[in-house]
C-alpha cells in the first residue's frame, strides 16, 4: 500500500470518527461547557443580567463567609478521612478475593451489590439503621446503653464515611482486582527462584504494578467523595448538622436564594482545586513511572 493510499484511510477514518464523535461533543458544548463558561463569568460581575464587572470582589466575599468556609473544611476533611480508609479497605477486599477461595463469587456479589442499589434506598437503610429509634439504637440499648443522635451529633462524619466506603469499595475493589490479575505470574516465579519472600514481593512487584491502578483509583474516589451530597441531602436536609454541611450545600442552598455570584464564585473555586488536584496526581504519577523506567 502506498503511503498516499495509506494516509487517504486514515484521514478518513479520522472523519468517520469525529462525526459519530459530533453529536456527544454538541450536546457536552451545550450542557456543560457552555454554562460552565457562563458561570465563570457571572462570578466576576455583580448580578446575573447586565451586570458591571466586579473583578475578584465575589471571591473575597465568599471566602469571608462563615458557613462557605464551614462547608470547605467540612469537604476537605470527609475527602482527608474517607478516601485513605477506601483506598485501604478496597486493596485489602482485592489482596483477599485473589486468592482462591471457595466463596469468591459470593462475596463479589455481596460486595458489587451496592453499586447497582438506587441512593434512595441505600438512604432508607441507612436511615432504619441510624435513625434515632433505629436498629443501632435498639442494639445499644439492649446492651444497656444509651440512645445516640447519630446525624445531629460528631457521629455524623463518621455515618457518612461509613456509607461511603459501603458505596464504593465494591467498584474500586474490581478495579484492583483487575490491576492484581494482570500482573505476570512469571514475575512471581522468577522473584520465588531468586529467594524472594512474601513481604519483598508485595513491595517489589505487586505494589510496583498495582500503582497505575492505585492513582486512577485515588482520582476517582476523591471525585466520588465531592459527589457524596446526595446522600448527605437525602438524610439530613437542606441545613444538616455542622459537621456533615458540605460544599455543595453551600451551593444548593445558594442557588435556592437566587444568591448566583456566591454559587458561581464557589462553583470555579471547587472546579479549580479538583483540576489542580488532579493535575498534581498525574505529575506524581508520571514522576513515579519514570523513577521505575
Amino acid at each position: 500500500m502506498s503511503r498516499n493510499r495509506f494516509a487517504f484511510l486514515l484521514r478518513k477514518e479520522w472523519i468517520a470518527a469525529l462525526l459519530f464523535l459530533l453529536p456527544s461533543l454538541i450536546g457536552f458544548m451545550l450542557f456543560y461547557l457552555l454554562p460552565f463558561g457562563m458561570g465563570v463569568f457571572y462570578s466576576f460581575t455583580d448580578r446575573t443580567l447586565g451586570g458591571a464587572f466586579v473583578g475578584f470582589d465575589n471571591y473575597k466575599e465568599l471566602l469571608g463567609s462563615g458557613s462557605f468556609r464551614k462547608a470547605a473544611s467540612n469537604t476537605l476533611l470527609f475527602t482527608l478521612i474517607s478516601v485513605p480508609l477506601l483506598i485501604a479497605i478496597s486493596l485489602c477486599l482485592a489482596f483477599l478475593l485473589n486468592q482462591r477461595l471457595f466463596f469468591r463469587s459470593w462475596l463479589q456479589t455481596a460486595f458489587v451489590l451496592p453499586l447497582v442499589i438506587p441512593v434512595a434506598s441505600i438512604v432508607m437503610i441507612w436511615q432504619i439503621f441510624m435513625d434515632w429509634n433505629g436498629s443501632l439504637n435498639a442494639w445499644l440499648n439492649s446492651l444497656g446503653g444509651g440512645r445516640i443522635d447519630w446525624l445531629q451529633s460528631e457521629w455524623s462524619m463518621g455515618m457518612l464515611v461509613m456509607m461511603y466506603i459501603w458505596k464504593n469499595m465494591g467498584y474500586n475493589m474490581i478495579l484492583f482486582l483487575a490491576g492484581l490479575q494482570s500482573i505476570p505470574q512469571s514475575y512471581y516465579e522468577t522473584a520465588r527462584i531468586e529467594g524472594a519472600g512474601k513481604v519483598r514481593q508485595l513491595f517489589h512487584i505487586t505494589l510496583v504494578y498495582l500503582t497505575p491502578t492505585m492513582f486512577f483509583v485515588i482520582l476517582i474516589s476523591i471525585v466520588n467523595s465531592f459527589k457524596v451530597f446526595r446522600e448527605s441531602y437525602l438524610l439530613a436536609g437542606d441545613y444538616p448538622y455542622d459537621r456533615i454541611y458540605m460544599m455543595q450545600h453551600y451551593m444548593n442552598n445558594m442557588f435556592f436564594s437566587l444568591d448566583m455570584q456566591k454559587l458561581t464564585s464557589a462553583a470555579t473555586l471547587m472546579v479549580g482545586c479538583i483540576v489542580i488536584l488532579v493535575m498534581l496526581l498525574f505529575a506524581v504519577e508520571r514522576r513515579f513511572r519514570s523513577f521505575l523506567e
